[in-house]
Parts: C-alpha cells; structure tokens; sequence
C-alpha cells in the first residue's frame, strides 16, 4: 500500500498559476491580501470587524443577514448548531467563512463535498485558535446563474445522467418539475440495498418535494451537512440586495470595475486569464431572463431584449426593485464581502484565479479583500485499490502521472536490460562535438554536412529506443494491463476522480459515515493532495 503523499504543485492538475500562488511566488504577492495561515486570521478578523460592525449599517446588515436566513430555513429541519451559527451572525464577534458552488444536479461532482468540509474544518481550527470568537461555515449557493448545462447532469459509475429541460432565467427559480422521469431511470443503477434506498429517498425529498433548485439544493445540502452546522445562503434576496444598492449604483454610473479589473488582468498576462470583465458587470433577471446590462448612447439595454431605461429610470428601478440586478462573476465575489462579515473564501483553482484579479476593485470601493483558499482535493481509494497498488510497486505520485508517462516508466523497470539510450546519446553527442571542433578548424563547408549526419544518427537512436519499448510493452502486456485498469478506475477517464464521479457512487457502499470519514481526514490549510483509503 502506498504510503507517499503529493503536494498540489506536484499533482500536475494545478495550474501553473495555483502553483506559483501556493508557493507565494512574489509577482503575485500584490494580488491578494493576505496568505491563509491561520496566524494570519487575527489581522484578518481586526479589519473585517473595524469595516464591518463599525460602520453605521453593520448591525443593520447582521439583522438583515438572520433574518433573510431564518426565512429561507423556515420550512426546513434545521440543526441546534445550524440554527445557533445563524443566531450567532446577530453578534459582532461573529465572522464567517464561505464557500460558493452551483446548483448541479444532485451536487453534481465530488468536489462539491470537498469545499463544503474544508469550509466546516477551517471555522473549527479557527474557533480552537481564536476562542473570543465564533466562526460560521457558509454555502453560498450560486441561485443567480444561468448557464443550465454546466449543472443539468451528473455522473454516476460512468454514465452520464442528464435533466432534459429548457432554462433561460436563473437556475434558482428553475420549477424541478419532471424529475420524477429523471429518478427513475437513476433508481435501476442504484439497486435495491439499504443505502440506495437512503440515496432515492434523498433525491426524492429534495426534488420531488421543492418546487424550485435553490429550495431543492439547499435541502440537499442541509440533508448532508446541516449536522455540522453549516449554514446555506440563496442571496437572490431584495433585502439582501438592498444592501448592495450603493455598490451597483457605482457599477451603472462609473463602471469602475471594467478599468481596474483589466489593469490586474494585464498583471497576470503570463497565466492564463480566468475571467475578462465587461463595461457593466451587471446582469438584469426575471424569472425566465437572466441578459447582461450594456450602456449605449446614454441608455441602459438589456442585451439580446427590447428592455431599455434612461439613467433615472434605471436608478429608479434599482431603489425600488434591487431584485431586478444580479452581479455577474466580477461582481459577485463584492456582493459577498458587502453583506457578510467573511474573512476567507474558499474555491477550487479557476475560482481563485479570478479572484486574483479583483484585488484593486475592492480597494477602490474600500472593501476588505478575504483570505482566498484552495479547497481539499481528495482522492478516494478502496482498501482493494490501495493494496493492488502496493502488489504492483507504485506510488500514489506515480498513479498520477499521465498514463503514457506511467507506463513507459515502468516497461524500463520490467525490462531485463536498459532501453533507455540516453547515455548512448550523449556519447554520440560528444563524438560529434569533437568533428563539429575539427570542420571548424579545417573546413568550415562540412559544418552542414556534420549537423545532418548528427541530426540523422541521433533520430536513428531514438527510433531504435521506441521500437525496444514497443516490444518491451508487448512482452509485459498483461502486468501493465493491471497499472492501466487501477490507474483508470481512480482517475476515470484519465481525469481527476473528484471532477468526474458523484458522491452517491461512494455512499452506496459506505453510507452517511462517507462524509465523516472525509472530514476527520481533511486538513484545510494543507497543501497536500488527499488521498483517503476507505476501509
């Protein structure tokens, strides 16, 4: 059984830019605010509280904050912690720590649990570390967001389950009507055992009986993880955007964001840019409409409608309706930090990626800017699984690599004798350096013809190198058909297990102590990536 573990920069599936942010490279350094250790929460914690509870509207927005919460759990079985850590965000000495994922189908892929837990984990190392105050997990459901076919589905045992159904508007207020037809066809892959029972009884209680996908995720949600006190948040909410009114106010009049966003993105020109701002980063909703608001000739439209207002009726509107404004990715993580007490966000590599680029547009409109965390990443194996890779001699870094990678690196260990003719290379190499000396000293006309023996003979060896490893390959077909067959059921296809698979795959063989078992492993301020044997 392997016994190594695999730092994130070391995985291969972080991006160049994580990996420079995890090693707190210095051209990054004035992109975020402070680094999430947890020594660093205390400066963090001063400031949000001096922004936050000192300004006029701070008790204003705790009580608007409960009491928008304590309607939203008004026809759910909250727990007594949930319901203490919603009652707690009344008081000044409560922060929160806040995670945000979509709506996906039956929590769509695995990572969804992952963010969660390492939410719930941080606010209780930070509750031990900083007794004097209370710290809340928070999900931050994304009610707001329109694009239906990035959550309209799930996997589940390598098939793909998809929710057949027209979306225009925000997936929140989306009707769950037909997934009766959806649970059906589930419930034959599920089987009939005591777990996949819980599992339909599941979905059926949080589809079939919501009526929209904001009621029926925060339900699943609750259902999962409302024991461990996490509080789930839909800020699709007119009280809760009456405290944002100022801020999109700014974004109408002045579009500020557009200028100082790009300025950052400019910063990061060497990454690969996760977002690009718009002149308004502002969408208009309805229920069935979710379109970007745009400025052109002095008038506000609203894209691809007919929906148009001069400046004083779209201010009107604003004071009167702030429902009718939805922030859209520039603007979302602003909302956020203006109406709840957050110190850190929580998110998966792209999240934070953009979050990097928002630093100065919070400074602008004096903001605190949160302590930006990368979630757990886990792997999960059986205790079958582990020992297989222990029979066969591999690390877990080694189940990681690229499998062309894997298996060439060991046909050179199964090989009798060595294939790899890099020494002959470089003898080669020498001996040509020594004739490319002497046609400089004699006749320098040869120099092209010396290159093209070089380039030819060098080719000639590393031909030679691919044909032994194809043979090698085929004389140990079957030992690495088992490399092959392991390192594809925990990576399936060839892609991080927690993008691909759903939770349900998991708690059908382990039931609710899956998620337990997970959380008393994960170590949020850890940059290591998990790998979780399951007994």
């Amino acid at each position: 059984m392997p016994t190594d573990c695999i730092s994130y920069q070391n995985s291969g599936y972080f991006s160049s830019l994580m990996n420079d942010y995890l090693d707190q490279k210095p051209n990054l350094q004035s992109l975020y605010h402070r680094f999430p250790t947890l020594e660093n929460f205390e400066a963090q914690i001063i400031e949000k509280q001096k922004n936050f509870n000192d300004n006029s509207n701070g008790n204003f927005k705790r009580q608007i904050l409960v009491s928008t919460l304590e309607k939203q759990y008004s026809n759910l079985e909250a727990s007594t912690l949930t319901k203490q850590n919603i009652a707690a965000l009344a008081n000044t000495n409560t922060f929160t720590v806040t995670t945000g994922h979509q709506l996906n189908l039956f929590s769509g892929p695995l990572y969804f649990l992952y963010k969660i837990i390492s939410t719930i984990n941080l606010t209780n190392e930070l509750k031990a570390k900083y007794p004097a105050y209370s710290f809340v997990p928070i999900y931050w459901m994304a009610t707001e967001d329109h694009d239906f076919e990035e959550i309209n589905y799930f996997n589940f045992k390598g098939k793909k389950f998809r929710w057949n159904k027209e979306s225009t508007g925000p997936v929140g207020r989306l009707s769950t009507e037909g997934l009766a037809d959806f649970l059906e066809v589930y419930a034959l892959e599920l089987g009939s055992s005591t777990n996949a029972n819980t599992l339909k009884k599941l979905f059926e209680d949080s589809y079939l009986n919501h009526d929209n996908l904001a009621d029926a995720t925060r339900f699943l949600a609750n259902a999962l993880f409302g024991a461990y006190g996490l509080v789930i948040l839909d800020a699709d909410n007119p009280d809760l955007k009456r405290n944002f009114i100022p801020f999109i106010k700014e974004e109408l009049l002045h579009q500020s964001s557009h200028k100082l966003v790009l300025e950052t993105a400019d910063k990061l020109k060497d990454y690969t840019v996760q977002v690009n701002p718009r002149e308004i980063n502002l969408f208009y909703i309805e229920d069935d409409l979710r379109e970007r608001i745009l400025f052109e000739n002095d008038t506000y439209k609203v894209n691809h409608t007919k929906i148009e207002f001069s400046e004083k009726e779209i201010l009107s509107l604003l004071e009167n309706h702030p429902e009718k404004f939805s922030p859209n990715v520039i603007m979302r993580p602003l909302y956020q930090e203006v109406i709840l007490p957050n110190l850190c966000y929580i998110g998966g590599g792209g999240e934070i990626a953009y979050w990097l680029e928002l630093k100065s547009f919070f400074e602008s409109v004096k903001v605190p800017f949160p302590m930006l965390l990368l979630r757990n990443s886990v792997l999960l194996a059986t205790e079958k699984q582990a020992k297989k890779a222990g029979k066969l001699d591999l690390t877990w870094a080694a189940l990681f690599s690229k499998q062309v990678d894997l298996i060439n690196e060991k046909v050179k260990v199964f090989s009798e004798f060595p294939i790899d003719l890099t020494i002959q290379k470089e003898h080669l190499k020498n001996q040509f350096h020594y004739l490319h000396s002497l046609v400089h000293q004699t006749d320098k006309s040869f120099t092209g013809a010396v290159k093209a023996q070089e380039a030819k003979q060098i080719k000639g060896l590393e031909n030679l190198e691919r044909r032994l490893l194809k043979a090698q390959k085929r004389k140990h077909t079957e030992q690495l058909q088992r490399i092959t067959d392991l390192q594809n059921e925990l990576f399936p296809n060839q892609s991080l297990q927690e993008r691909q698979a759903n939770f349900s795959e998991f708690y059908l063989e382990y039931g609710e102590n899956l998620i337990s078992i997970v959380m008393n492993q994960l170590k949020p301020l850890e940059n290591n990536f998990n790998i979780i044997t399951l007994p």
